[in-house]
């Protein structure tokens, strides 16, 4: 599932008249590079959700050529937040295990060992949710606080002053820890919360610099730089 119903408000005015997740990164948008990327894995059925001109990325998908099954879910009266947004759409999904992906991050060839490397470790750890961060130091923007700590594997926030990890937007997770949640808008963090709770929230350590489409700023930086998708 790629999220794509936000409003990418920190990259106005570009935003103003096209959704985030078709800005471009060279010659790809966002939302192609991740397309591509999924591909490139072997994924073959995508689910998109849409809400801030939802309209502009259905046309997109319709008017471009993707080798994938691609299903689009509207969320037309109220944006669901990212969980909400994954829950709206869970009757697409089998009952098994799926990818959640940020469209923002530039995800390169390099990250396909990794997702085969997460993929393995699900399995064989029978993980109910699987993250995959990296360290804040390696983040193309630098201004961006760490959103947890990584001990054996086991993601937490319990020290404050030790949070070193940010998530990159890619995890794995079982249908299952949405199951008992009933209210439609919130963010993917109650899930992982409570995961927390139980230590049942697992992450994986990226060895690949971060570059994310955060800001404005950071987005004119990484266009200076010449990065491509």
């Amino acid at each position: 599932m790629i999220l794509a119903a936000g409003f990418g408000r920190r990259v106005l005015p570009l935003t103003a008249t096209k959704p985030k997740a078709l800005l471009k990164i060279g010659k790809e948008t966002l939302l192609s590079n991740t397309l591509n990327f999924l591909q490139s894995f072997g994924i073959e059925e995508v689910v998109i959700n849409v809400h801030y001109l939802g309209e502009k990325i259905i046309e997109y998908i319709n008017n471009n050529k993707f080798d994938l099954n691609i299903k689009i879910v509207e969320e037309k009266k109220k944006v669901l937040d990212t969980g909400g947004g994954v829950l709206n759409a869970i009757n697409n999904f089998s009952r098994g295990p799926f990818i959640i992906i940020n469209p923002d991050t530039i995800w390169s060839s390099k990250y396909l060992k990794e997702l085969k490397e997460m993929e393995k470790i699900f399995v064989k750890k029978k993980n109910k949710c699987l993250l995959l961060v990296v360290n804040k130091k390696k983040s193309f923007d630098q201004s961006l606080k760490g959103d947890f700590s990584l001990e054996n594997n086991l993601i937490n926030r319990k020290n404050k002053n030790n949070l070193n990890y940010i998530y990159t937007g890619l995890q794995i997770i079982k249908p299952e820890v949405f199951s008992s949640l009933y209210t439609k808008i919130f963010s993917i963090n109650k899930i992982w919360d409570k995961l927390i709770e139980s230590n049942e929230l697992y992450g994986m350590e990226s060895n690949i610099d971060f570059l994310h489409v955060s800001t404005l700023d950071i987005y004119k930086s990484l266009l200076e730089k010449k990065f491509k998708c």
